[in-house]
């Protein structure tokens, strides 16, 4: 292996250069005949730029930092000691990558139970890696582009940061097909938003994907940084579990661009996690977006006490998550329109609503409109706060309505963040005071829930009020609106399918 070229001591990329390597890395990557879409690039492209940000973010610093830092990858296994070399290409690169290299990361060892040990971090993530690029000439050209990315600076980061979240995005519409759901930006926004998050907490998502929700943790609390000490605590409170080892990887670049060199996540069943969990493994924080219309296997559902199995997912998080939040801690969670009915007092999901109004205030659920999750799926979803430690007194709806009498969203036309604005403002702060029911909003006391055998599906009560008070000409207007938006909906479906032919 020749030696690798040097470069220059401080070295920057623009955006647009940033996304001019990205945009080149994959039309490399569409050359070669081992790559068959995004779902197959952007794992390679992700676990080439995760070895390029570790060397020059982690094994670069750790030494300048601490004299006593010890380096994670040893010689040869550096990027600085084969990526950055030119000269190593075609089959002896490609031999190298297969045979050594991933062998290599895959196998390395950190101290035991040490999670912010960055061996640990390797291992996990390689251990499902796979180079699938069958031409080494063009694994050696996606290297070169990949070492062009530089991450000198915070602002090299963020720029990358943004540039991998647009192809996340991408990612997230194509997995969408194979039955992976993600959470839109907007409602992860307003979730860490309205948990109204402190530094100091613990912080987890036991379903964390690509880590949507700890990104937008991290970015709403390192503004209020000013030590390291506080910085290096916030980067071990965001925790994740994820159980599938393409989400995984895709979630430890995401938080390694963000700057979290050491990422604490586990690759585990969560609900298996969570069931082994102890007091000293309770988080202040749930922020999540667990999977539904799944089903676990029968070892997994076991796990949970006798009255609580079930093999549906949604219902299995929620009922883990009650445990694993310490007294006092507080959790905001996705769930489908299903989770909130409930089909009779004695059924398993109305035993769980029930325990969770017992041992949880469950303060407010806000209601999606249809179509906020599209493309993946149209199930109108809820989303649910709740504090643990008190019971239940009253439950707090709120319906978010869409904007220009439209009845819901889709791919091309997906919600904004400002739509949530209305709710923040009637929110009422961390104390949520001054809460009015009428239009968007309604109350509903605990003991209405229980009579209704534990069924939260409330329907708001204020919808015919409006329609009332309205003129023959507006409601034709608002039916001519609807009958538009029907049709722009059916002439989406008719592309698609055009498209499949």
């Amino acid at each position: 292996m020749a030696s690798p070229r040097k470069k220059s001591a401080v070295a920057t990329t623009s955006r647009a250069r940033l996304a001019s390597v990205i945009k080149s890395a994959r039309d490399t990557m569409r050359k070669d005949a081992g790559l068959n879409g995004d779902l197959d690039r952007l794992p390679q492209l992700s676990w080439l730029l995760f070895l390029k940000a570790f060397d020059q973010r982690v094994e670069q610093v750790g030494p300048l930092l601490d004299p006593d830092y010890r380096l994670a990858i040893d010689a040869p296994y550096r990027w600085q000691d084969w990526a950055a070399n030119p000269d190593f290409s075609g089959a002896e690169l490609k031999a190298f990558v297969n045979d050594k290299l991933i062998p290599y990361l895959a196998e390395l060892k950190g101290a035991e139970g040490d999670a912010d040990d960055p061996r640990n971090v390797l291992s996990t993530i390689f251990k499902d890696v796979t180079n699938r690029m069958q031409s080494g000439t063009l694994l050696r050209d996606l290297v070169n582009l990949v070492d062009e990315i530089h991450f000198d600076s915070s602002d090299d980061i963020h720029t990358m940061a943004f540039l991998y979240e647009s192809i996340l995005k991408e990612m997230r519409d194509a997995a969408g097909d194979s039955g992976e759901f993600y959470t839109p930006r907007p409602v992860n926004r307003f979730m860490v938003q309205q948990s109204f998050l402190e530094l100091g907490e613990s912080i987890l998502d036991p379903a964390c994907g690509t880590g949507g929700f700890l990104v937008q943790a991290y970015e709403d609390l390192v503004q209020r940084v000013e030590t390291d000490t506080q910085r290096r605590r916030l980067h071990n409170d965001l925790r994740g579990i994820e159980k599938k080892s393409l989400p995984y990887l895709l979630a430890s670049m995401n938080l390694l661009l963000h700057g979290i060199g050491a990422p604490r996540l586990v690759r585990e069943n969560a609900l298996l996690q969570m069931r082994d969990a102890t007091a000293a493994d309770r988080v202040d924080v749930v922020l999540t977006n667990p999977p539904f219309g799944g089903e676990e296997e029968r070892s997994v559902v076991e796990r949970f006490p006798k009255g609580y199995q079930t093999q549906e997912t949604s219902w299995l998080f929620l009922r883990a998550i009650l445990d694993q939040l310490k007294p006092g801690g507080r959790c905001a969670i996705v769930l489908p329109n299903g989770s909130l009915f409930a089909n009779g007092e004695n059924s398993i999901g109305a035993r769980i609503k029930k325990k969770l109004m017992q041992d949880c205030n469950l303060h407010t659920i806000v209601r999606l409109p249809q179509g906020v999750f599209a493309p993946y799926t149209q199930i109108p979803s809820n989303l649910l706060f709740f504090e643990k430690g008190q019971s239940t007194e009253e439950v707090w709806f709120y319906e978010i309505a869409p904007p220009d009498g439209r009845r819901g969203y889709s791919k091309t036309k997906p919600m904004q963040v400002e739509e949530f604005e209305p709710c923040v403002e009637w929110w009422g702060g961390v104390k949520r005071e001054g809460r009015v029911d009428g239009g968007n909003a309604w109350m509903v006391s605990a003991v209405e829930v229980e009579k209704s055998g534990f069924n939260l599906d409330f329907s708001n009560p204020h919808d015919g009020e409006e329609l009332a008070h309205r003129s023959p000409d507006e409601i034709v207007t608002e039916l001519i609106k609807v009958e538009d938006e029907i049709r722009g909906l059916l002439e989406e479906v008719l592309d698609q399918l055009k498209g499949r032919v």
